[in-house]
């Protein structure tokens, strides 16, 4: 399966510099030059289409595939920067992720993805072009290929549409086309009015029962899209909607919130994520089940969680959690991803650590025991005599035991262990403790240098997306990354169903496998007894199950819940971000304006664009 990962990359890079040759532009299109190949040359058999289609796959994939940098937004996660030196106009790793301002505060983030504004209409072009040309070929095909041709048309559907609604979730209302443009043509795109967002949904509702419709029951192979990836995020369009109409979005000015148009949203946003739940057979990773927790600093043995994320065992799907996935190359292909370097340090590779767990995630892993919150963590500097045996001090590794078991598969505390990486090679175990930066340390009988990162400010560091083996630099891995997974279409429907008719007995069994996952039991009764207490418990799974995966700054976004989950405007004290020793890191929102919020709700329209089209309104917040 991993090989035939690897001809999808390799299929999708000759494509992008075959079929789509041409650069990046500063205009608001990632343009596309016509074809090399004259079309009466190409665009002949299904093959032909595919190749197309994989160039589309290609140049859709790194709009998706670092939404952990997304993650800054909320309180669990830091982006302190990212792993671009440089700005070019080519789209490379993470490029269109690039923050305007050089770094990613919590309370900046609508000002600082103007380029992605921008590669997600190239994103929108070249998908076009797949669709325009081979419904071009409808006519003349033969009956045996016409579905073939016509699920094509469907994946090229499913990624316009997955593009057009990253644009919405972010600007609001936003230019809307169907055609292509190439440089003879791309001066049209200079007079283009925002479409309402209402209308960009229902255009993008369209594409997504498109494919539906057209998609095999399964992808044809890992990376290619199946009917439960269009249904996933049909759903999730719908519950999105939902919660614009319900919470209100008073920074799009041209929007009016309809609490009708809300539960109808929710209930049919339920019935497509019960049909991908109920009929296509699929699974959680190892059926859910927790696997084994090890020992504490021990990392031979880590819970199913961990693997659900590494290349050698989660990518086989064999059970369907992976709905969809973007896929990536590996070592010598030029595509692959940049986990390793962005979650990891020095003793991995080289790498640099430019996302990390904040110290507050700790706390949200609950007891395996009760099933609830464990007493809060105690921070304690380590020179205060005692602080490594003291009971709940965040620097005594045995605070941290019989907590969720997501918790040791997602990050790491003091003394916990991960496998050393360099020059492909696997080194030696490397214990991360906080401060102690390459330092040769003894654990028992045993010497080790210790784990070399400076970046982390809190105490934590990520093992979630860590390789466990050699054979992979930093920036070449060959994990695919989850665009859509089933545990997270299990928390949107529980969520949606729980919007309609409050706690219902199938969604509160799915919750409850996701966190049997994490080893624990079932939710008291008390966590489900009313519709705000299981959105709580919702929201709580939400966060530690999908931790790093780029979902929390668009909960808080769409739930409007920016003010509860950090400070309301004006507060004086704001919200300060410490670590596991107790030292104040950084303090977030403290007599924060209300514009700020407004601006943090709705992204601006980049003002290079507005410069180049007089018809581009700008939100109203950021006038």
């Amino acid at each position: 399966m991993k090989k035939m990962n690897s001809k999808i990359i390799l299929i999708a890079i000759c494509a992008g510099l075959t079929l789509f040759n041409g650069s990046c532009t500063k205009d608001l299109l990632d343009q596309q030059s016509t074809v090399d190949l004259s079309t009466d040359a190409f665009w002949k058999t299904e093959a032909d289409a595919t190749i197309a289609l994989m160039g589309a796959y290609s140049a859709v994939r790194p709009l998706f595939d670092r939404d952990y940098y997304f993650d800054g937004q909320g309180e669990y996660v830091r982006v302190r920067s990212n792993t671009l030196s440089t700005v070019n106009d080519n789209l490379q790793k993470g490029d269109a992720y690039r923050a305007g301002s050089g770094g990613y505060d919590p309370t900046g983030y609508g000002d600082d993805f103007d380029k992605m504004y921008r590669y997600l209409y190239g994103g929108v072009n070249r998908t076009n072009y797949v669709i325009e040309n081979v419904k071009k070929m409808l006519p003349a095909a033969s009956e045996s290929s016409r579905p073939g041709l016509e699920a094509i048309i469907g994946e090229a559907k499913l990624l316009r549409g997955m593009v057009y609604f990253r644009l919405i979730s972010m600007w609001g209302d936003v230019p809307y086309f169907t055609k292509v443009f190439n440089s003879d043509t791309k001066h049209e795109t200079e007079t283009m009015a925002r479409t309402p967002i209402a209308q960009v949904k229902d255009s993008i509702l369209a594409d997504f029962t498109y494919a539906f419709e057209k998609l095999p029951n399964k992808g044809s192979a890992v990376g290619r899209a199946g009917k439960p990836a269009a249904l996933a995020f049909r759903g999730k369009l719908q519950l999105y909607w939902a919660c614009w109409n319900k919470f209100g979005w008073p920074e799009l000015d041209t929007f009016t919130p309809d609490p009708a148009a809300a539960t109808a949203a929710y209930a049919a946003a339920a019935a497509d994520f019960k049909s991908v739940i109920e009929d296509y057979g699929l699974k959680l990773f190892r059926n859910g089940e927790p696997g084994e927790w090890g020992t504490m600093g021990n990392a031979e043995v880590l819970p199913n969680y961990y693997y659900l994320f590494i290349p050698s065992t989660g990518n086989p799907n064999d059970d369907g959690e992976m709905i969809m996935v973007f896929t990536h190359g590996g070592t010598g292909t030029g595509q692959g991803e940049e986990l390793m370097r962005d979650v990891a340090g020095r003793s991995h590779e080289g790498s640099q650590c430019w996302v990390h767990p904040r110290y507050e995630i700790a706390d949200r892993y609950q007891s395996t025991i009760t099933g609830d919150f464990a007493d809060k963590l105690i921070p304690t500097n380590p020179s205060v005599a005692g602080a490594r045996t003291k009971l709940n001090s965040a620097v005594n590794p045995q605070s941290y035991a019989n907590r969720d078991y997501r918790m040791k598969a997602s990050i790491m505390w003091d003394y916990e262990m991960s496998v050393g990486l360099t020059s492909l090679k696997v080194t030696d175990w490397v214990p991360f403790i906080y401060k102690t930066w390459n330092v040769e340390t003894k654990i028992g009988d045993q010497k080790y240098i210790s784990y070399n990162t400076d970046g982390c400010n809190s105490g934590y560091v990520f093992r979630k997306f860590l390789r466990n083996y050699g054979g992979q630099g930093r920036s070449d891995g060959d994990y695919n990354w989850p665009v859509m997974r089933l545990a997270d279409v299990y928390l949107m429907y529980a969520e949606a169903t729980n919007e309609v008719n409050g706690p219902q007995a199938d969604a509160i069994a799915l919750v409850n496998k996701i966190r049997r996952r994490g080893n624990l039991p079932a939710l008291n009764p008390e966590k489900t007894a009313t519709k705000e207490a299981f959105f709580e418990a919702i929201e709580q799974e939400r966060i530690v199950e999908l931790l790093g995966e780029g979902h929390r700054g668009f909960d808080l976004r769409r739930w409007r819940a920016i003010e509860r989950v950090w400070a309301p405007p004006y507060d004086g004290n704001g919200v300060w971000r410490i670590d596991t020793h107790g030292a104040n890191q950084q303090r977030y929102y403290q007599n924060t304006q209300e514009l700020t919020y407004q601006r943090n709700y709705i992204f601006r329209i980049p003002p290079a664009e507005r410069e180049r089209n007089p018809n581009l309104t700008q939100n109203i917040p950021w006038l």
